[in-house]
């Protein structure tokens, strides 16, 4: 069994399992979420793989739905559970953060496959590579902050610049933790361990859809 976390809106809801951070997908509906959630398992797979955690989800059960707000609205995994304060041992801590590394490897992988010019939208829009690998990069050093990691991530920085970042970051979520948030204002270690990994694999699956190097479900 995998426990899933919805996160409603009128016009969105997310589908997050919660032990698997970065296995997070949204759709319209509550059902179309989690129909689009298991579509993404043979996706999420090689993360696991990667991190040497066995993967088989079983069956998709939601133990928690929460309210979102603007930010879910604009297609950001924003909600922070209840049972992100559950308490990890170090060996859950170990677990979750190897899955996070996972994630930063896959998306390197795939950055590293790809064109520097992705195919456009419908609309003609979205980032190519380098300001997709940028837009990432610069959004975890806001990220660290909630686990009171705080370093200065240049302006259009690349994979390189995130190395000391994603160090420090991951020293912070190996830790075991009962569950709160690292400092007053921050994020619980689970809700920021699926907040990262989630943005990264977001970002690797739309690279690889818009330059042909994966099949969208």
């Amino acid at each position: 069994m995998t426990e899933v976390i919805l996160e409603r809106v009128p016009r969105r809801t997310f589908a997050a399992a919660l032990d698997w951070p970065g296995w997070a997908r949204s759709d319209r509906t509550e059902e179309a979420a989690l129909a689009r959630l298991a579509d993404y398992a043979e996706r999420y797979a090689p993360v696991a793989s990667r991190a040497g955690v066995p993967f088989d989800p079983g069956e998709l059960t939601v133990v928690e739905t929460l309210a979102g707000d603007a930010s879910t609205d604009f297609g950001v995994l924003a909600a922070v559970a209840a049972a992100d304060s559950r308490p990890l041992t170090g060996a859950d801590a170990g677990r979750q953060a190897a899955l996070v590394e996972a994630a930063w490897a896959v998306f390197a992988d795939v950055v590293a496959g790809a064109p520097a010019e992705l195919r456009k939208g419908p609309r003609g829009g979205g980032r190519d590579r380098d300001k997709i690998v940028a837009h990432v990069v610069e959004a975890e050093g806001s990220y660290a902050r909630k686990l009171g990691v705080k370093m200065k991530i240049p302006a259009g920085a690349g994979l390189d610049d995130a190395a000391e970042l994603r160090a420090a970051v991951l020293a912070v979520l190996r830790q075991a933790s009962d569950g709160s948030a690292v400092l007053p204002k921050g994020w619980p270690p689970r809700y920021a361990a699926r907040r990262f990994a989630w943005h990264v694999l977001d970002h690797a699956w739309e690279i690889e859809d818009r330059s042909d190097l994966g099949a969208e479900p």
